[in-house]
């Protein structure tokens, strides 16, 4: 088990159901469990994604997608001296992480589902992303899908295996990359620090303006 999941894991009562009943269909293709708020979070294996959205809707009963997207757990790549001066609340880690239900990959995909007539009940899936960056496509299962998993392939690179029409919805076609991986360089920040990490400039009429004006 990782550090994140280390102590054992704390169910509502309406996630213990849930988690027993994704237990009795997945079996041995759960890779880790985990709580957060009450509400299960599950690590399946890559290859029973899909089989996994299809326990949710079927038997856990959660009939409606809540968000399917993915995470890029690479460390911030660290731009000239930024890392002395990172101000932000906690800290970015400066080692690859895994979340909560752990991991193997530095991609994943999550998805929370819910259901609408059993108040409470939501399951949270996760799953690795080799370097094939490859998924099963949930859209068979949930309908609702279908923009998610565009938004995903056009941010992270992940390309969903059934998907009906994988297609840009911010980016125009001929844009190269995906600006949601870490490694995506941004050109402004390395023109230009972040703000905080060098001196702020005074607002006009402040104290610095009278000053040079002596």
């Amino acid at each position: 088990m990782s550090e994140a999941t280390a102590e054992a894991p704390t169910w509502s009562e309406t996630g213990s159901d849930s988690l027993a009943r994704l237990d009795a269909e997945l079996g041995d293709a759960i890779v880790e469990r985990a709580a957060m708020a009450g509400d299960p979070v599950v690590r399946v294996a890559p290859d029973a994604w899909r089989r996994a959205a299809i326990a949710c809707k079927e038997v856990v009963g959660c009939d409606y997608l809540s968000f399917v997207s993915a995470v890029d757990w690479m460390p911030a790549p660290v731009i000239g001296d930024e890392g002395a001066g990172d101000t932000s609340t906690p800290a970015q880690p400066r080692e690859q992480t895994v979340g909560v239900a752990g991991g193997s990959t530095r991609f994943q995909l999550l998805a929370c589902v819910e259901s609408t007539r059993s108040p409470f009940r939501r399951v949270i899936l996760k799953c690795d992303v080799d370097d094939a960056m490859r998924a099963e496509s949930w859209v068979a299962v949930y309908p609702g899908a279908d923009w998610h998993e565009r938004e995903t392939w056009e941010m992270f690179g992940i390309a969903f295996d059934g998907h009906p029409s994988l297609r840009h919805l911010y980016l125009p076609a001929e844009f190269e990359g995906n600006p949601l991986r870490k490694d995506f360089p941004l050109l402004a920040r390395e023109v230009k620090p972040w703000p905080g990490l060098v001196d702020v400039e005074g607002m006009p009429g402040g104290a610095d303006d009278e000053e040079a004006a002596e």
